[in-house]
């Protein structure tokens, strides 16, 4: 049976969030077309290619890396529509406008290839009204989908189908967007602004009512909304902005145009709030425009005042009480907000209980399952819990009676009561809507399980919400070894089992010597009994890098002997994972920063999720990478030569090869995806970037697999060429230039000097032979020397008591 597959795409409308799905598109390696209206000229496609332009600019990046913008191919509707034939998927993200919608839908339709799905990127607009001017046969493969601001960086996509819309062309792209996109789908029901949206602007204008009736001002309300909450760190006011304020007005339009007090007892809520309509008029629309509810003055960050209509200084935080409130457990906590006497707990109630209102109230309409709701805030909102999950973790009844008492009081946004399954029934009697079974289904008056397509058995660890069942990667599978420090063992699953897997349990997978000791276990055991090792540690980070809080002790005892003694290990132990006689697979998600770094290059593979950070940092306290890393720099650099030179090395200018590296390192420059990585040299074309965090797992057991099946054998230890004297004295000169520049300061430059030592090779003529450890002695030697330097000790007790970076 022949499988329909997505190869290319087609986004028609090269706005923000048009261009910016391109750009993720050509992020995952799947090719795009961008299409937009034709221009007078001799370039009638330059609306679409200044949009393309513009993504090289935007911060934060909608690309992996800048450049790779060129690669969205620029089209026109006047002279490109034939392209459109060589597309499976055609997403349409213009304005938001139905007219303008059908009479795009009309143009494109008899250019479609037969089978290709189209979908609308509406963020509100009815899927079914957007589908009934479609043709017959291209009705039943439309749909709705929802990307959220930014396409790259936010996780969730909602899938909204018409009545007739075929259930393998919603199957088909939620699988696309799951393994190819790297994104979690919710599938809606078509209703205004769908779920996220739904609840979360009616959480917004919650908000800034309530805000507003307690006399709080923005950078309170977004202290209290922010991280304290459980919630996006940007707080409300703050997030407004970044998603522009008129994206705002028109998703709050949405609301009232298309619901009524008889669809949505809210609705009188829902009137667009003063601030926001002075701030529309003056065209602060936010971060777009430098001005919305914040400003930014030089270094000063200003918040707009209503009364003045002018800013005013900002930076008030919210009462700490309130703070050491929201650390308590849900049941006391909420119990104390409800009761407390100052407006900001007052304040923090009235939000939670609207919040739990309103989601009562609306999920049967807008949802199939209470899941559907709280992981489309989580994923659409940055909210580390649903709703839901909040009301039953604080006690499901409790909680009730709390909110249904300020209805009947008059306390509430509306009068509409809670509905009867909140307080009888299957979720009243099992106190909640989320059981091991499954999630609650108020249609159906069942709590149903999850939606498992094929693509999700690629999630070994999927994730749950509060109360659902499912394995736990820290107890799950069979343990082979475990101690504070890590953990060995195997899944159970048949077909998985026969690769060991590492995880990491220190503080933010820290390599301390209990870690390494850890690791060179693993490939004992791996070697004996194993078909591979992978290196997995279940959440981010991958690992921040040698844990010098644990060493720091030992070199107080001790003195600069011990700490040699622990690089030294160190070293040997990523040789050892380098050299194992099975193949060793790092599987990176989150940041692989210095000692983490050196980790993951020195495995045989690495399968790097997406929106992975990697780099050699340790500039930054003041030391240089010693277990490897410069060691690993010297090597690829002689390794790309020679392979320039079509395997021999002779005569080779080693040079060019290992500025980017030494660069890199000198800089503490990071990744900031994994393609970025890549470019870097912290990836390898041959390594494999995984789009969604939760496949990372199950892509790297089997690349291990396919690794041992096709007769891996580690690589063959040679000598390799080093640029010598000479090549150091060239990266000096550049670091002096740095220096006297005021790009780094003296200390740098002192640090910069270690590593160009040690990347060269070291007081040698260009070209001598060396082997790996020969370089890491080099590493050790420096790294020895500038622990014990003052300045190098003021920035590790600078990092570590505040975690900020100090550059002395």
């Amino acid at each position: 049976m022949s499988r329909f597959t997505i190869q290319r795409v087609a986004v028609l409308g090269a706005g923000v969030m048009g261009a910016q799905i391109a750009a993720h598109l050509i992020n995952v390696r799947v090719p795009v077309v961008l299409f937009d209206l034709a221009k007078d000229g001799a370039d009638k496609s330059a609306i679409a290619r200044q949009a393309i332009a513009n993504l090289k600019k935007l911060k934060p990046s909608p690309l992996g890396v800048a450049e790779e913008a060129d690669l969205i191919r620029p089209a026109n509707y006047d002279e490109h529509l034939e392209w459109l034939r060589e597309c499976d998927l055609v997403i349409e993200a213009i304005a938001e406008r139905m007219d303008w919608k059908h009479a795009l839908y009309a143009r494109i339709a008899p250019y479609l290839a037969e089978g290709a799905i189209l979908a609308s990127n509406t963020s509100g607009l009815s899927i079914g009204q957007l589908a009934e001017p479609l043709p017959e046969a291209l009705r039943s493969r439309f749909c709705g989908i929802h990307f959220f601001n930014p396409p790259r960086y936010m996780p969730l996509v909602e899938l909204i189908a018409t009545p007739v819309t075929r259930a393998d062309v919603l199957d088909t792209l939620e699988a696309f967007c799951t393994t190819t996109l790297g994104k979690n789908v919710v599938r809606a029901k078509d209703t205004p602004n769908f779920i996220a949206n739904r609840i979360g602007i009616a959480g917004m204008l919650s908000t800034m009512r309530e805000a507003e009736r307690y006399g709080l001002s923005f950078d309170v309300v977004d202290d209290l909304t922010g991280k304290r909450l459980g919630r996006a760190s940007s707080g409300t006011f703050r997030t407004a902005d970044v998603v522009g304020l008129d994206t705002l007005a028109h998703v709050i339009r949405t609301m009232q145009t298309q619901l009524s007090p008889e669809t949505d007892p809210f609705y009188d809520s829902f009137a667009t709030p003063a601030v926001l309509q002075a701030l529309l008029d003056k065209g602060h629309l936010g971060q777009k425009t430098k001005a919305g509810f914040y400003k930014k003055v030089g270094r000063d960050v200003l918040r707009f005042d209503l009364a003045r209509g002018d800013y005013v200084p900002a930076g008030q935080k919210a009462d700490e009480v309130y703070g050491r409130m929201l650390k308590k457990p849900a049941p006391e906590r909420l119990r104390l907000l409800r009761n407390a006497e100052g407006p900001q707990g007052q304040f923090l109630w009235a939000i939670l209980r609207n919040g739990f209102h309103y989601a009562a109230l609306h999920l049967q309409s807008i949802a199939e399952t209470a899941r559907d709701v709280d992981q489309a805030m989580r994923w659409g909102f940055g909210m580390q819990q649903g709703p839901f999950e909040l009301w039953q973790e604080a006690g499901w009844l409790e909680v009730a009676r709390m909110v249904q008492e300020d209805i009947d009081a008059g306390r509430a946004l509306c009068k509409t009561p809670l509905p009867a399954w909140v307080f009888e029934g299957p979720v009243a009697e099992r106190g909640g809507v989320h059981q091991p079974e499954g999630s609650w289904n108020p249609a159906s008056g069942r709590f149903e399980p999850p939606r498992t397509l094929p693509v999700h058995g690629r999630q070994l660890y999927r994730e749950r919400v509060l109360g659902e069942a499912g394995p736990d990667w820290r107890t799950d599978g069979t343990t082979v070894y475990e101690d504070d420090a890590i953990r060995l063992w195997t899944l159970t699953r048949p077909g998985l089992d026969d690769v060991l897997i590492a995880s990491l349990k220190t503080k933010m997978h820290a390599i301390s010597p209990a870690v390494v000791e850890g690791l060179d276990r693993a490939v004992q055991e791996a070697e004996a009994r194993f078909a591979g090792l992978v290196v997995w540690s279940g959440e981010e980070p991958f690992s921040v890098g040698a844990d010098l809080q644990a060493t720091l002790p030992a070199f107080a005892a001790m003195g600069v002997q011990a700490i040699e003694s622990v690089e030294a290990e160190m070293q040997r132990v990523m040789l050892r994972l380098r050299y194992a006689q099975v193949p060793t697979v790092a599987a990176v998600r989150g940041m692989a920063l210095g000692g983490g770094c050196e980790l993951a290059v020195h495995c045989a593979r690495r399968v790097a999720h997406m929106e992975s950070y990697i780099g050699l940092v340790e500039v930054g306290v003041g030391l240089i990478p010693g277990a490897g890393g410069l060691t690993y720099i010297a090597r690829r650099a002689a390794e790309n030569a020679r392979l320039r030179a079509g395997g021999g090395s002779a005569d080779v200018d080693l040079l060019p090869f290992l500025t980017e590296g030494f660069k890199a390192a000198a800089m503490a420059t990071v990744g900031t995806s994994a393609l970025e990585s890549r470019k870097l040299g912290y990836l390898l074309d041959s390594d494999i970037i995984v789009p969604h965090r939760d496949e990372l797992l199950y892509v790297a057991i089997r690349t291990a697999q396919a690794m041992r099946e096709a007769g891996y054998r580690p690589p063959l230890k040679r000598p390799f060429p080093v640029a010598g004297r000479s090549g150091k004295a060239t990266i000096l000169g550049s670091l002096v230039n740095m220096r006297d520049g005021g790009f780094i300061t003296a200390y740098d430059f002192h640090i910069a000097q270690r590593i160009a030592h040690v990347v060269t090779g070291g007081d040698v003529e260009p070209g001598t032979l060396v082997s790996e450890e020969y370089l890491m002695q080099l590493e050790r030697e420096a790294f020895c020397a500038l622990i014990t330097q003052p300045k190098t000790q003021e920035r590790i007790m600078a990092l570590l008591n505040s975690g900020k970076p100090l550059r002395n």
